[in-house]
């Protein structure tokens, strides 16, 4: 197997997605680069580079090689961290997922994080899917429902609510609701969970026997902020997080309904591997979510 070095300038390469920008960041040349990379495909017996006379890629061998020694340096580097002096300012890539409306409450407070911390790298994927935070070589992920996963690490970040809402302008020619009952004769609008296909269920304090979807419902889609619009624009009422609806209840774009019947609430957690050394940069992360997202009034 090929010395650190070589893998770092694989890494380098791989990021940079050229041998002559790894070699800057590295303050070796890019031909230097080049044979590394050349020794390092040859002691593991595969190409890891398209190479052209203007660009390289990845080969799909390259891509997966390039993910388990992204992770080899990062765990280096933060063993390197934790035994260096505690005044040394938690530094390099945090790499979280975090469900794609989570953008809503996790922005606000990035700021406050990068001003604190900045020499930490966000690397942030928002999307809703079902991911393998080992497997993808993920830091940490935020998600909301049950903790099933006995092998991750995890810490509440705090509750939310969901709410029921539509537009002023649906309320005004359909009235609102004054009981769960009284749903059955509105247009509700519902959402398809991406991950199971399954839809929505809307539970609601005291509305045992009412089916607010007996009718067909006018919308039904995967995407939350879609199903915000969807109310925005007067086509139902639509079932979402507090702080999905939050802008739009003060401006006056949407209203809520049933408030006194919405009892059960949503928790947010971020989630990380229990097998992995928590580096100072994930650390300071966790500590930050925690004290600064879902205030306790």
């Amino acid at each position: 197997m090929e010395s650190l070095s070589g893998i770092a300038a694989f890494v380098q390469a791989a990021e940079h997605l050229s041998f002559v920008a790894a070699g800057r960041a590295l303050g070796i040349s890019a031909s230097a680069v080049g044979k590394s990379i050349a020794r390092l495909e040859e002691s593991v017996g595969a190409r890891l580079f398209h190479r052209t006379t203007r660009r390289i890629a990845l080969t799909e061998e390259g891509a997966a090689f390039y993910e388990r020694c992204r992770r080899i340096l990062d765990d280096l580097r933060d063993a390197e961290a934790m035994l260096s002096s505690t005044t040394r300012a938690p530094r390099g890539r945090l790499r979280v997922s975090v469900p794609t409306i989570g953008y809503r409450f996790l922005l606000p407070v990035i700021p406050e994080f990068r001003q604190r911390y900045p020499d930490i790298e966000l690397d942030i994927d928002f999307n809703d899917r079902l991911v393998d935070i080992v497997e993808e070589g993920l830091d940490a992920a935020i998600r909301s429902g049950p903790l099933t996963d006995s092998s991750l690490m995890a810490r509440r970040l705090g509750p939310f609510r969901f709410v029921l809402c539509a537009s002023p302008s649906y309320l005004d020619r359909n009235g609102a609701p004054q009981f769960p009952k009284d749903l059955e004769r509105h247009d509700c609008l519902r959402f398809r969970f991406p991950t199971s296909g399954k839809l929505q269920i809307w539970p609601l304090a005291e509305g045992e026997g009412v089916d607010p979807f007996r009718g067909p419902s006018p919308l039904t889609c995967n995407n939350m902020e879609a199903l915000r619009g969807a109310a925005i624009s007067g086509l139902g009422i639509a079932y979402m997080p507090d702080f999905l609806a939050r802008d739009a209840v003060e401006a006056g774009l949407l209203r809520t309904v049933l408030d006194a019947y919405l009892a059960d609430p949503g928790q947010f957690s971020i989630l990380w591997p229990s097998n992995r050394l928590v580096s100072p940069r994930l650390r300071v992360f966790i500590d930050h979510m925690a004290e600064t997202l879902f205030p306790k009034a």
